[in-house]
């Protein structure tokens, strides 16, 4: 599903440049729980956000369900971004004024899914995520865990070949941490691959696969 080929991304500073990624190689099959851990700085998520297809400015080959994402204008890497990928964020990244109905709704209106499809979608991820009651509520009268619990739902209502977690326990109490956790386990239970970035072992624990960087480096895997 995901080869990485060298990849490296640096910026300019004082004259030279600064290196966040170095000669990253990598492969990740289908259906895998994937986790990258390391410091602060290790470059965790520039790799995840490079994974994601949300930044093309690398060196090196990322293919990607057998594209060359390296080679692709940014209007068809879009394409296969909402086609394929779906994001969990730590700060929940829902729009503050839209109800959880709504914000549920966004990423199927993106991929032009017919007004009565999305009713049923949203329908059907509503109550299976046991949220049925919160629809009509906005984003600031949830819980962070359920603020979360709707990040994942929104994550995955376009049934993603691959959704990317990015610290998606690092706000919220154990207990929260867990059910999200069970969550992201479930989905891959059911094929889905899985790819997070966290600091915490026991979150790690839930992947089958972890992968150490630091200063830009892979050294473990």
């Amino acid at each position: 599903m995901i080869r990485l080929v060298n990849v490296e991304k640096s910026y300019p500073y004082k004259g030279g440049r600064t290196w966040v990624l170095r000669r990253i190689g990598l492969e990740v099959r289908g259906g895998e729980f994937v986790t990258f851990m390391g410091p602060s700085g290790a470059g965790k998520s520039t790799l995840l956000g490079i994974i994601g297809l949300l930044d093309g400015a690398f060196e090196g080959e990322y293919w990607f369900m057998d594209e060359p994402t390296h080679a692709l204008k940014p209007k068809h890497r879009n394409e296969l971004h909402k086609a394929y990928i779906g994001f969990v964020f730590q700060q929940y990244h829902l729009i503050d004024d839209l109800t959880v109905y709504e914000n549920l709704e966004i990423p199927l209106s993106y991929r032009d899914v017919k007004r009565s499809e999305r009713q049923a979608l949203v329908a059907d991820i509503l109550d299976r995520f046991s949220i049925v009651g919160k629809k009509d509520l906005f984003p600031n009268q949830l819980s962070g865990g359920q603020q979360q619990q709707v990040a994942v739902a929104r994550a995955v209502i376009s049934s993603p070949k691959l959704i990317l977690a990015d610290e998606p326990t690092g706000s919220l109490h154990s207990s929260q941490g867990e059910q999200i956790m069970e969550m992201l386990k479930e989905l891959n239970a059911g094929g889905t691959t899985i790819i997070q970035v966290t600091h915490d072992p026991k979150v790690a624990a839930y992947g089958d696969r972890v992968i150490d960087l630091a200063d830009g480096w892979i050294v473990d895997d």
